[in-house]
C-alpha cells in the first residue's frame, strides 16, 4: 500500500506559484518531486481548491491574477481528467455524513456488547 498525502493550501499556493503565496516554492517542488519518486499518492481537498482560488481572486495585478488563474485552472481540470498527480476530494454531502455516523455508532455498540 502507497503512502496518502493530502496537498493543503500552503503547498498548492507554492506549486502554482501563486504570486506573493510562493515563498517556499523551490522547497515545495523539490520534496513534491521527492514524493512523486516514492509512488505517493496525492489527494487535493475541495477545501484547497476553494481557498487557493480565494487567494488567487485577491491578487491586485490583474495581468498576474489571469495567468494565475489560467495555470489553477488547468491543474484542476488535470485532477478530474486523471492528467495530474493528485486526486480531487469533494465535500461529503449530508447523506454520506448521516451514513458514516450511523456506522460509527453501530460499531461503538458492538464494542460494548463485546466488553460486557
Amino acid at each position: 500500500m502507497s503512502a496518502i498525502c493530502l496537498i493543503d493550501t500552503r503547498i498548492f499556493l507554492n506549486i502554482l506559484n501563486v504570486p506573493n503565496r510562493n515563498q517556499d516554492k523551490a522547497q515545495v517542488l523539490d520534496e513534491f518531486k521527492e514524493y512523486i519518486e516514492l509512488d505517493v499518492t496525492f489527494i487535493l481537498p475541495m477545501a484547497t481548491v476553494l481557498e487557493t482560488g480565494n487567494h488567487i481572486a485577491q491578487n491586485g495585478d490583474g495581468h498576474l491574477r489571469r495567468k494565475t488563474a489560467q495555470r489553477f485552472c488547468e491543474m484542476v481540470k488535470g485532477a478530474l481528467t486523471g492528467k495530474a498527480p493528485w486526486q480531487l476530494r469533494e465535500f461529503p454531502n449530508s447523506q454520506n455524513i448521516l451514513g458514516r455516523i450511523s456506522a460509527i455508532k453501530k460499531i461503538h455498540q458492538y464494542c460494548i456488547i463485546i466488553k460486557e
